[in-house]
């Protein structure tokens, strides 16, 4: 390892992250600076700051070692990452986001659906949901990007877990939102050079496009028994129809993230920071390529990694990636492993910094939502110094609960929160959005039953969950409450459909009680004006 030129291009790149830093520290005068970066970015910073926020190391390590293990077929997800995370998103609800948060005045995701259903509950209740899930998320990034770090560097994992929470909690708590947009334009367009050369490099390695997809469809003998068993038929195809392995793939891995990113808080807030819908616009096409290349590379890469470690060490990568201490497979240690086996040393480096920045640029934008949600949205600080504490809060749960999760968690833990997200708010607030006969108590009922439907469907049914719990074991004797297929069935198949249904039902029946209820309310507020 050539010390010398690691540590001095990782010196290099923290000063650039500190003097933008500072640059944004000196710019945020006011809370709606440090909420929404003032409310007036750049097209490309806002674009930028989006793909980034949204595609970390839990895509690049997390999802490209599951692709290792999945194969091809994640590049549906890469498809719904685009059509949906970038042109629905940006599109359909990225524009009328805009323009409601600007008539109701409001900077934060939670307060965009309070004020809109008039309710302080749903405020609370939707930043309490943030607050005590997205750790689990930010967690799952921050492991992917301490594996590669451990690997690299030769230093103990808790030490890489500290050191990063710390560095990337100084940038979002000094210069805020406008921070995280003017780091997140830096590290993503390193980002973007450092997939493409990986790209570029790996099939280089493979020995061309043909031979390395050639070389993996004939890799399908070697899918282990168990593997097959469960309806693996090799990394070029689909798992066989409705088996174990479809339902985790479909579910869980493509459905699970590609439609939950719409309901994503620290993806919808970006929204809210241009001046208006040209801005959104010009940004599609920026965010367009930026995700693809992003999120086709790491699939595309993880897919092939099996290739590379069976013409190298005559094992598949799952093999692969046992850890030698624990002897368990772990597929987050596979991405790491490619990149620190056949890439070369300078090349390493350069990953380094892609992963760095990756990881980084979606912790910035995780520790500010949970951040701003605590202490804007739970407690209703209006001073920069109650937003940082926020901040403190959301960095120590997170480090904690990297202690504390299992191996092969990164791309997972993403899913289980894309899926708690999507079942608590996306129904909510797609009404809020285009159906103005949405009504409070139909929102709240639907972000109540959505995010218990999901929980209590993972803590008794679905296997993943329902068996590292152990609850429904210890109260009725079962590891799941139900069978096949229903155990491998993703909670938000079951849990946003639901929400949804609730959203309507209950808004319809209660239509008449919140009309008359508006109607006293106008009626006092003109008899205490005259």
């Amino acid at each position: 390892m050539n010390s010398i030129l690691l540590y001095g291009l990782i010196i290099l790149y923290l000063s650039i992250v500190a003097g933008l830093t500072y640059l944004a520290y000196c710019r945020t005068k006011s809370c709606k600076d440090y909420l929404i970066a003032g409310g007036n970015s750049h097209p490309f910073l806002m674009a930028m700051a989006y793909g980034s926020t949204f595609i970390s190391t839990a895509a690049i390590i997390g999802f490209g070692g599951a692709a290792a293990l999945f194969g091809m077929g994640l590049m549906w997800l890469a498809f719904l990452n685009i059509f949906v995370g970038i042109f629905i998103a940006f599109v359909l609800f990225g524009k009328p986001t805009l323009r409601l948060s600007k008539e109701l005045n409001v900077s934060t995701f939670p307060e965009l659906l309070g004020k809109r259903y008039n309710s302080r509950f749903i405020q609370q209740y939707a930043a309490a949901v943030i607050s005590l899930a997205m750790p689990l998320y930010a967690a799952a990034v921050m492991i992917g990007a301490a594996w590669f770090l451990q690997l690299v560097l030769n230093v103990e994992y808790s030490t890489t877990v500290w050191v990063f929470g710390i560095i990337v909690g100084i940038y979002v708590m000094t210069g805020g939102l406008k921070g995280v947009f003017y780091n997140d334009a830096f590290q993503g367009t390193l980002m973007f050079l450092g997939m493409s050369i990986l790209l570029v490099a790996t099939y280089i390695k493979l020995g061309g496009v043909t031979n390395a997809h050639t070389a993996l469809t004939n890799l399908a003998h070697l899918v282990p028994e168990g593997l097959a068993a469960k309806g693996h038929q090799g990394w070029t195809n689909m798992p066989k129809f409705a088996s174990e392995q479809w339902w985790v793939l479909v579910s869980t891995l493509v459905l699970g993230v590609g439609i939950g990113v719409l309901a994503q808080p620290q993806l919808i807030v970006r929204y809210m920071t241009v001046k208006g819908p040209k801005q959104l616009n010009r940004a599609v096409a920026i965010g367009g390529v930026f995700i693809i290349m992003m999120t086709g590379v790491a699939f595309l890469v993880g897919s092939l990694t099996n290739v590379y470690f069976y013409q190298n060490l005559g094992k598949i990568s799952l093999a692969a990636s046992v850890d030698p201490i624990t002897n368990v497979a772990n597929i987050d240690r596979i991405i790491p492993l490619y990149i620190n086996m056949a890439m070369p040393e300078w090349f390493s480096y350069l990953l380094l910094l892609t992963l760095l920045s990756a990881a980084m640029s979606t912790l910035s934008g995780q520790f500010h939502v949970i951040g701003t949600s605590i202490s804007h949205d739970l407690y209703k600080s209006s001073g920069l110094l109650g937003h940082r504490g926020g901040i403190i809060v959301a960095l120590l749960v997170t480090v904690w609960l990297c202690f504390k999760l299992p191996p092969s968690i990164v791309a997972i833990s993403t899913a289980i929160f894309f899926g708690i997200c999507a079942s608590a708010f996306l129904p909510a607030y797609t009404a809020a959005l285009f159906w103005k006969r949405a009504t409070r108590a139909g929102a709240a009922a639907s972000m109540l039953v959505g995010s218990f439907t999901n929980i209590l469907y993972m803590m008794f049914i679905h296997a993943k969950e329902a068996n590292a719990i152990g609850l429904s074991k210890a109260l009725f004797g079962k590891s799941t409450l139900l069978d096949f297929p229903w155990t491998v069935v993703d909670p938000m198949l079951i849990s946003l459909p639901i929400s949804a249904f609730t959203l309507i039902v209950v808004s319809l029946l209660t239509q008449e009680q919140e009309s008359e209820a508006a109607q006293k309310a106008k009626a006092l507020l003109a008899k205490s004006n005259a």
